[in-house]
């Protein structure tokens, strides 16, 4: 390697670089909720900057084809939930959590991975097969020999939550929805009014109330909804280890959306750890840092900060109609990570008779699939138990949160129904509505029609995602 090739590398704000930034001032360690449960993690100072040392070729991209296979030196790394906790309070700036992460990788670069990891990173197959046998899917992941037995050769804890699957994708609906309208062939608004739905998986195999309730919102704000064909994010995938598939759906999903951001159009995600991944993952974890990959990650906003953002601009319909509860509130880790604040914590404000309390708890333990593992699954609870008890205590019937795994694991937990921030604000909006007597403008059902999930957002539905996690409260306590 050229001096030349090392000073354009450095010049790079590489993650491996960011170690020699450390001070060993141990806050850290503080902040990490894993290593405040248990032992098994040693810290983020530990297995991040202090490890660092010891590793080889620390720029390297991970997983890159025909790059040299260079090994960590830690196993213990994969006890890391990457919540970010720890990059967010350094003060030096080392990105200890996306170290951890490319550490991870590294651990696992040149083996075949495990099925369970493998399997929870395909969210695109799962998700499909499952919506495709959807009563047979549903029926497997709450009915407890099959959990048990699930555990037993997979290795996915027994009471780990999941929620049921849809009757179909969001995006078949959505196509059904637009020919229905006579849209599908209609010219593109401009960026001005119209906005690009970058929906994620959740959305289009388990929740796609979330997708009704923010096109409802988008729409009454004076926003045509572009939906273009997509893929997974890739946070499974990068969270699992497994970065050369999860770079593959990240360029897959670049070459989508380049085109969008170029012509000026925002893209917004009802999943916040989705829209984070897009903004800083895909840079920092995967290495894509051409033209494309930037122009995407400067376009995208999580949607309750493109709302709020409307607010600052006067353009926010804030005809609210009055909704008298309390909601407890969890800002995800993720979200966090974005360094947007708590918009959703600012929009609830604006619903009058609403008491939304945010719960400040650093991390539900989920983190994405972690809670999900045989492993892991103690360990998560553990790390959220604080958080569940808040919630119970607050006495409110309904919870609300960001990121879709969270919310499972807060209702799982908790036993309160929790839903994604623009749920509470369609609800208002209809409130209002009603109040004035007129015809609800977010949609008295759902806006992909006739096709709401099997269970999407039905009473039955949320028991069954307490069910996947019953017992589970006792037991951490």
């Amino acid at each position: 390697m050229t001096i030349a090739e090392l000073v354009r590398e450095a010049s790079l704000d590489q993650v491996g670089y960011s170690s020699d930034q450390c001070l060993k001032c141990n806050v850290c360690n503080t902040v990490c909720p894993v290593a405040r449960v248990t032992d098994l993690f040693p810290g983020p100072k530990y297995v991040g900057p202090q490890a660092a040392r010891f590793r080889m070729g620390r720029t390297q991209p991970v997983q890159l084809k025909d790059a040299p296979r260079l090994e960590s030196p830690d196993v213990t790394v994969d006890y890391c939930s990457g919540c970010g906790w720890c990059t967010a309070a350094c003060p030096a700036g080392v990105k200890i959590a996306e170290m951890n992460s490319q550490s991870r990788a590294r651990l696992k670069a040149g083996h075949r991975p495990k099925l369970r990891d493998w399997g929870l990173g395909q969210t695109d197959l799962t998700g499909h097969m499952g919506v495709l046998f959807s009563p047979i899917g549903n029926w497997a992941l709450h009915n407890r020999p099959v959990r048990r037995m699930m555990e037993l050769t997979v290795g996915v804890h027994h009471k780990a939550p999941f929620p049921n699957f849809s009757r179909r994708t969001f995006q078949s609906a959505w196509k059904r929805r637009q020919k229905r309208r006579g849209l599908s062939r209609a010219p593109m608004p401009g960026p001005d009014k119209a906005v690009v739905y970058f929906h994620g998986c959740a959305v289009n195999y388990y929740e796609p109330h979330v997708a009704n309730a923010a096109i409802a919102i988008l729409e009454r704000n004076g926003y045509q909804v572009i939906v273009p064909p997509q893929v997974c994010c890739g946070l499974p995938l990068i969270s699992n280890g497994i970065y050369g598939e999860a770079r593959d759906k990240a360029n897959e999903n670049i070459k989508i959306l380049a085109d969008y951001a170029r012509k000026g159009y925002k893209i917004v995600g009802t999943s916040t750890s989705c829209t984070h991944t897009i903004k800083a993952e895909y840079r920092e974890m995967l290495d894509l840092r051409d033209d494309d990959a930037t122009v995407v990650a400067q376009a995208t906003w999580d949607i309750c900060e493109f709302l709020l953002y409307l607010h600052e601009q006067g353009k926010l319909d804030t005809s609210f109609g009055r909704l008298d509860e309390d909601l407890p509130y969890h800002a995800p880790c993720q979200l966090r990570s974005h360094g947007i604040g708590l918009p959703a914590m600012d929009l609830f404000a604006l619903v009058p008779g609403l008491r939304a309390r945010d719960m400040d708890h650093d991390c539900c333990g989920m983190a994405g699939t972690y809670g999900m593992k045989k492993e892991k699954y103690d360990i998560a609870m553990a790390v959220g138990a604080p958080l569940f008890e808040k919630v119970r205590a607050s006495g409110a019937t309904e919870a609300a949160c960001d990121s879709e795994t969270c919310r499972w694991q807060i209702e799982g937990a908790s036993g309160v129904r929790t839903k994604h921030p623009v749920e509470i604000l369609q609800a208002a909006y209809r409130a209002g509505d009603a109040a004035r007597g007129g015809s609800s403008g977010v949609g008295g059902g759902s806006a992909t029609g006739e096709d709401a999930a099997r269970g999407g957002d039905s009473p039955e539905a949320h028991a069954a995602v307490r069910a996947g996690s019953g017992g589970s409260r006792a037991r951490n306590r």
